[in-house]
């Protein structure tokens, strides 16, 4: 018989003790992150979302790529081989420091090095894949467009053929690492449905003019790809798929890590929350002492918890037998909206200090609008799940 009271303190950021499901070597890799970010990241990502630019980017992704971030759950030519737990664990520490910097680590390792893992030639492997998990080059994934979301299949940017080589013309949007990046993956019509290229991002016809004016995710480049009759060699193409089922794939990818690091936000902004009630006085008293602020504690830890738990199952069913998109889906929707709502109610809390930037809370929220709807939105995650619900597509 166990006793009912192990003596235990409760940490209030695990009340249900979720870290003593993680493997010795799962912690020692979580740890090995959040030590990075604090260190590392930490001090300067406030003023650089507030820049709206990161200093160092190419120096700060070779870090990644030394602390084997980059592409780490991919096997072979210079990638870790980690598991998918491992992965998210480390998802879930770089977006606690800011979403910008998962996105940076995401669309490297998740996007453009697997669709070169999965669907590239061996050239294209052992061209491209040491480099991006060694951090000495970025990659981007260009899919989305001006007028092509949620409807990738509708896209304009058109290949054709002239002779042997490839011709490339039209623009991607919303392209994170695009205008730093070394080689960008771009997904085009051609005659033979959607294909995959390998694009070096010096080819001549190919610019990535940086977007401006965001209010979100500005600590993370975000460009649009101009491709001005890009011309290309036979072999750039991505030999091994065809359809959208290429492009797909690596978003499921993507997504996967989303589940973690949007609970890495939610747990930053709670833990922020936390603190700051224990230490505000009103009334003579601090105002983690009043019902209400002790019920939006309680959502928020709830929340957290179940959000995390869930990310860790997917984690574990993910390593075990692999995951169904709408498995996927139910990860991203769930664990996205979720966190928002941590963000915002901890804003509550904080009162007019939750709009500083002197905390993290504000920062986290703003991101989040970006993660909830990009790499799928809300409306498309519903669908996914509604139609493996009930066999019926209802977005098509």
């Amino acid at each position: 018989m166990h006793a009912q009271n192990s003596g235990r303190p409760a940490d209030p950021l695990d009340l249900l003790e979720i870290d003593s499901l993680l493997t010795p070597d799962e912690r020692a890799v979580r740890d090995a992150v959040r030590t990075f970010c604090d260190r590392r990241v930490e001090p300067h990502i406030a003023e650089w979302f507030e820049q709206g630019a990161v200093e160092d980017i190419r120096g700060l992704t070779k870090e990644l790529g030394e602390l084997g971030l980059l592409g780490m759950h991919l096997e072979g030519y210079g990638c870790a081989g980690m598991s998918a737990v491992d992965y998210g664990l480390a998802c879930l520490e770089l977006e606690a420091t800011d979403s910008g910097l998962r996105s940076l680590v995401s669309v490297q390792g998740s996007l453009a090095m697997y669709a070169i893992w999965a669907f590239g030639s061996e050239e294209h492997k052992e061209e491209w894949l040491p480099r991006l998990a060694a951090g000495t080059a970025i990659g981007c994934f260009g899919l989305t467009e001006p007028d092509s979301g949620s409807d990738p299949g509708s896209m304009r940017t058109a290949a054709r053929h002239d002779g042997d080589d490839w011709i490339l013309d039209g623009r991607k949007m919303w392209i994170t690492n695009g205008s730093v990046a070394d080689v960008a993956v771009v997904w085009a019509r051609t005659d033979d449905g959607i294909r995959g290229f390998v694009v070096p991002t010096d080819t001549p016809g190919f610019s990535a003019p940086a977007i401006k004016h965001k209010m979100s995710l500005r600590a993370s480049v975000t460009s649009e790809l101009v491709l001005d009759s890009v011309r290309l060699p036979g072999s750039a193409v991505l030999p091994e798929v065809r359809g959208l089922k290429g492009p797909l794939s690596c978003l499921n990818e993507a997504r996967y890590g989303i589940a973690w690091g949007a609970m890495g936000a939610a747990r930053s902004s709670f833990r922020a929350a936390l603190a700051y009630a224990g230490d505000r006085v009103q009334f003579d008293r601090p105002i983690s002492g009043f019902q209400l602020t002790q019920a939006k504690l309680t959502d928020m830890a709830i929340e957290l918890a179940k959000g995390t738990l869930l990310a860790f199952h997917l984690g574990r069913a993910k390593d075990d037998r692999g995951l169904r998109p709408e498995q996927v889906s139910f990860g991203k929707l769930n664990n996205t909206r979720s966190a928002l709502e941590i963000c915002r109610t901890a804003r509550t809390i904080m009162g007019a200090n939750g709009i500083s930037l002197e905390y993290p809370v504000i920062r986290h929220a703003n991101n989040l609008e970006s993660i909830l709807t990009y790499e799928g939105t809300v409306e498309m995650h519903t669908l996914m799940i509604g139609q493996a619900l009930t066999g019926q597509a209802a977005f098509r």
